[in-house]
């Protein structure tokens, strides 16, 4: 039984009972419904979060065991593609450089997977972009892997081959050649003996009696050996592997014949003046794939470099050639 309040009436010095009024008994009632359904929501919510039930903790474990699992795997990507990076770096301006390979573009260390969703089995759940972000980004580093190990299976082979390479590149000047007065033209722009205008003059002349030794300047087989009165007149062409080709050009005589192996220092021909030749020499190119290079940058077997110096001087100048 609740308890009566009294109050202290000061006009009949006496204490008496204190009403409460229908309005104010209503209020109390609905604060206090109030009250008693926010204490019983807290409640419900906060022993709902503490007493999980089993699956649902295992759960909530899983996830984030798994959120953990993927920051690692992403450092550890982010980890092996910059170590990638410098691998490849160090493939393409070093040991392709070494070795005289092609480097591979970047196009092709990082091109895509084209075709079919390769990843249509992950979708439509509640993290699938995630999950595919992430497999792509494996996928793209595999295939980066793949290329770069094919890439160094091939510098492999190139190593086991470097000595055979050193000694096919063209490394000698074609005629004796002690004194250097024998550089007759150079690579470069020219004036035609014959047209008397500027050309451009693909290879180097060296002036020499008819009749000098000519010599294979690598290793390598012999791809033309042919007689002719126009143009490079009698000359020959040396395949030396690795994308290099020799052409001696204006022989007066030829001394091997096509597809015959030769060595650096071997004589194949003499000099003479046959072709569009206004005088007797030797016309000589260097070819790397598709490419005429100067011949001046591989003599460097047999000049010193003050030698050498002098030649690129003397190779420069642009005086008339003689074919």
């Amino acid at each position: 039984m609740a308890k009566a309040k009294f109050y202290y009436n000061s006009e009949t010095l006496s204490y008496q009972p204190v009403e409460k009024k229908p309005k104010r008994i209503a209020r109390d009632a609905f604060l206090y419904m109030i009250a008693v359904l926010l204490i019983g929501l807290i409640g419900f919510v906060g022993f709902s979060t503490i007493l999980k039930s089993p699956s649902e903790r295992a759960t909530s474990q899983e996830l984030l065991n798994l959120k953990f699992n993927y920051e690692l795997l992403e450092k550890r990507m982010r980890e092996s593609d910059a170590i990638l990076k410098e691998i490849q770096q160090r493939d393409n301006n070093i040991y392709r450089v070494v070795f005289e390979a092609e480097p591979i573009s970047e196009d092709e260390r990082s091109a895509g997977f084209g075709g079919i969703n390769r990843y249509q089995n992950l979708e439509g759940f509640k993290n699938s972009s995630l999950v595919v972000e992430a497999t792509k980004k494996m996928d793209i580093l595999a295939k980066r892997l793949v290329v770069q190990s094919k890439s160094l299976d091939e510098i492999v082979k190139l190593a086991k081959n470097k000595s055979e390479m050193l000694a096919s590149i063209p490394a000698i000047q074609p005629v004796a050649n002690k004194d250097l007065k024998r550089m007759a033209s150079g690579y470069g722009v020219r004036i035609h003996p014959i047209y008397k205008t500027r050309r451009m003059h693909w290879g180097m002349d060296f002036s020499a009696p008819q009749g000098t030794n000519v010599y294979a300047t690598g290793n390598g087989v012999v791809k033309t050996a042919k007689r002719s009165r126009k143009g490079l007149g009698n000359h020959i062409v040396i395949n030396h592997g690795f994308g290099y080709q020799t052409t001696y050009g204006h022989l007066n005589k030829i001394l091997i014949r096509r597809g015959q192996k030769v060595k650096r220092g071997d004589i194949i021909g003499v000099v003479g003046s046959t072709g569009s030749s206004t005088a007797p020499h030797l016309h000589y190119e260097v070819k790397k794939g598709k490419r005429k290079l100067n011949p001046v940058y591989f003599y460097h077997n047999d000049l010193t470099p003050e030698e050498y110096e002098t030649m690129l001087v003397l190779s420069s100048q642009e005086n008339q050639s003689l074919d």
